[in-house]
């Protein structure tokens, strides 16, 4: 009982931590292909890493069976919304530094 209630929390922060990763680049490779100059190797990379990194996360999770898979999958999408909160607060602080710096 003991050991199914961890493995449960474990893969729940497993599926937090994958998709803070994948979150977290997006908004990264975001950030990065507005100014690059070449924005589609920044996009295609970029995917290509977060995917792959976020499938082998959850093949490892899966032959624990079917209910820690669901657990990190829940996890995985709490962190969209994490990423979400903090990256809008970082995008705000941004913003507002450069209004100041314009005036």
């Amino acid at each position: 009982m003991m050991n199914e209630t961890l493995f449960m929390i474990l893969a729940f922060i497993a599926g937090l931590v994958l998709g803070i990763f994948f979150f977290g680049g997006l908004w990264f490779t975001v950030k990065k292909a507005v100014t690059a100059k070449t924005p589609s190797i920044w996009f295609f990379l970029s995917f290509f890493l977060r995917v792959s990194i976020v499938m082998f996360g959850f093949y490892y999770i899966s032959p624990g069976g079917l209910q820690p898979l669901i657990v990190s999958v829940l996890g995985f999408i709490v962190a969209r919304f994490v990423v979400t909160h903090f990256t809008k607060s970082i995008d705000k602080k941004i913003t507002k530094r450069e209004v100041y710096h314009e005036a």
